[in-house]
């Protein structure tokens, strides 16, 4: 498997036939990854008309549930992909329509590894929000999700995990001997930027990068590196005498770094969940004179609705929000005028590619140089 400019995806230097399985949560996902590897296959004289294997979890009405392979793995270099964030999928629970939590993904997950029953060459999992992601670390007596989901799934014999944005990618040091790969899809976000945001100026005089808080300095740190633009950051001052919904609250988001004053402004961070601390960012940086703020979170779930960035938006204080197809976005997100879709399955298939060949994804798409030469293109624009 080689690359230039597209990629080579080679049937005979395969590690084994790749079968992908895209869970219900992740259905939409999944069929835009096997259209670009179908395209690539039949490049190379593949013959195949999708790589896609039916697999369904079908639940008795107590809620108890089963996995279902519909065809035969063994041989295959099978990949699971699941979105355990997708509550819009739904179930019967005695009488009552209920909502898939992520625990039920993670469960009906490890439903199809035990259909497959130990045939497949290898089992690789695509789980772009990471299971208990959020859950990464102990403090007094708490549980530690994802390590143990990490390592459940390492017993039942799952050989790489592919996911995007961790929450803390440090939760590999539950697993250091399975492969996982933490991916960030910043090409991918500022393509979609410069399509969407015709009159951006990246210099030091025009732009700038602000992290929301300390935990998302090392994405933003990056954009502003690629992008050779100042950095500033919010820290979060909490009220660590109180706890409310397991949490110390906030009392001020506090601002370190150079003026923002009539610059565009780019928020990164991995999830917008109810989306307070994000507009209280940017509500801070108006204050500050900032011309025009843009957020990116790779989760834009918004918990709460989206009435508060609507009025956000129509008052002026945000310009745009940009979220990937990683996850589940309703219908009424998708409307929006200041929502951006980034579509990653491209991505996805790339690395479904590459590990299938066995080869390291560097050699196949460098994001670097790719950054570098969309920057070029913008700034000859």
């Amino acid at each position: 498997m080689n690359i230039n400019n597209e990629v080579q995806f080679d049937p005979q230097t395969r590690v084994a036939p790749l079968g992908i399985i895209a869970m219900e949560s992740a259905r939409e996902l999944g069929e835009k990854i096997d259209k670009y590897l179908v395209e690539w296959s039949r490049r190379n004289g593949g013959t195949e008309e999708s790589f896609l294997i039916e697999a369904q979890c079908p639940r008795f009405a107590s809620g108890d549930a089963k996995g279902i392979i519909k065809s035969t793995v063994r041989g295959d270099d099978l990949f699971i992909i699941v979105d355990v964030g997708n509550y819009n999928c739904k179930y019967e629970l005695f009488g009552k329509e209920n909502a898939m939590s992520p625990d039920d993904h993670f469960q009906d997950l490890k439903r199809i590894i035990q259909a497959a029953g130990g045939k497949a060459h290898r089992i690789n999992v695509i789980m772009p929000i990471l299971y208990g992601g959020r859950q990464h670390r102990r403090n007094y007596r708490e549980s530690l999700d994802c390590a143990v989901a990490l390592q459940e799934l390492e017993r039942m014999g799952v050989k790489n995990i592919v996911t995007f944005d961790a929450h803390d990618p440090r939760v590999h040091n539950a697993i250091p001997l399975m492969g996982f790969d933490n991916v960030i899809p910043a090409y991918q976000v500022l393509k979609a930027m410069f399509n969407n945001i015709k009159d951006l100026n990246i210099d030091k005089e025009h732009f700038m990068i602000v992290s929301p808080d300390e935990g998302a300095i090392n994405r933003n740190m990056y954009y502003a590196s690629v992008l050779s633009v100042d950095l500033g950051m919010f820290y979060k001052r909490r009220d660590y005498s109180r706890i409310v919904n397991g949490r110390n609250p906030i009392v001020a988001h506090e601002y370190l770094g150079n003026s923002v004053e009539g610059k565009d402004i780019f928020i990164a961070d991995d999830i917008i969940s109810s989306g307070e601390s994000m507009l209280d960012i940017a509500y801070e940086l108006k204050k500050r004179k900032a011309k025009r703020i843009f957020a990116y979170a790779t989760y834009s779930i918004f918990t709460n609705g989206l009435d508060s960035f609507d009025k956000a938006y129509n008052d002026g204080i945000i310009d745009g929000v940009f979220g990937t197809n990683l996850t589940y976005r309703s219908d009424e997100l998708k409307k929006r005028e200041w929502f951006n879709e980034v579509d990653v399955s491209k991505y996805i298939a790339y690395f479904i590619a590459a590990i299938n060949h066995d080869v390291s994804i560097s050699t196949i798409i460098d994001p670097h140089e790719k950054i570098r030469l969309l920057l070029e293109k913008h700034r000859n624009k």
